[in-house]
């Protein structure tokens, strides 16, 4: 007869004597959102320098702040060091990075370099509306992440958030940085992103469903393909992150709004025919 079956022992629930090694794997998810809010820093900090090369330092930050927080929540599952503290202290770093950090770099990149700006009444119009809408986009972050920590994630499970997750609608702000490099310089594109950034706000006060990913089993083991996919994506993100990212960041924003629309009509079809 073989040797008796083997359970391993999930790690949050092995019994951690020494008392300095407990306090130090709660410190390991603290460190990830610590490291999400430099990012959002930086990234404001070269949005102020206004630059083309900062503000794609800008963007890329974000995309690390993103990095990061999915990150810090996942160890601390992972470890069983969710804590109050961390709840809010990782809300609090969001705030920076995914609201202040996006608002400042999405004025800076699509209003302050309008040629003309500081002589034309039309563009210091646009200007102003600009300061307003990322602003609007600053305010909704908090509102997002203020009633995520009070709701939680959408009625029925963990698979979707309601309303466009604030790292989600950074990242598209991020992703079209990165993406066209040369800020903005005409009012008509200049406005339209502007809108951008306030239809990225409405979706994250929004009721609309969008997918967490939080079912995908990415603690278990997994097929080769699957590994096989997921390392070709990491290459092309590194090869063609311009392209590759910004589209990755539409498709999820339009894919959810999408679903949401055909839901609501299929909503409406059934009632009538009840």
């Amino acid at each position: 007869m073989g040797e008796p079956e083997q359970h391993e022992i999930p790690f949050k629930e092995r019994r951690i004597k020494n008392p300095k090694l407990r306090r130090g794997i709660f410190l390991i998810p603290s460190l990830f959102t610590t490291g999400n809010l430099v990012c959002g820093y930086y990234a404001s900090v070269a949005s102020l320098a206004g630059g083309t090369d900062d503000f794609d330092r800008a963007a890329k930050a974000i995309g690390l702040a993103i990095l990061f927080d999915s990150l810090d929540g996942r160890m601390a599952r992972l470890l069983g060091a969710n804590t109050e503290f961390g709840v809010q202290f990782d809300s609090l770093a969001d705030v920076v990075s995914f609201g202040i950090a996006p608002g400042l770099l999405a004025y800076a990149w699509g209003v302050r370099h309008l040629p003309g700006l500081e002589s034309s009444p039309t563009l210091q119009q646009v200007a102003h509306f600009g300061w307003w809408f990322c602003l609007a986009f600053v305010v909704c972050c908090a509102w997002r992440l203020a009633r995520f920590n009070v709701q939680g994630m959408a009625p029925g499970g963990s698979k979707y958030f309601v309303g466009m997750p604030t790292p989600a609608a950074a990242g598209v702000i991020a992703a079209t940085v990165h993406a066209f490099k040369e800020p903005i310089q005409d009012m008509r594109w200049s406005i339209a992103w502007i809108l951008l950034a306030l239809c990225l706000a409405a979706l994250m006060t929004s009721t609309i469903r969008f997918s967490s990913f939080k079912e995908l089993p990415l603690t278990r083991k997994q097929p080769s393909l699957t590994i096989v996919l997921v390392a070709l994506l990491g290459a092309a993100i590194w090869r063609w992150s311009e392209q590759v990212l910004f589209l990755m960041a539409v498709t999820y924003t339009v894919t959810g709004v999408l679903i949401h629309v055909v839901r609501m009509v299929r909503h409406r079809l059934v009632s009538r025919t009840a």
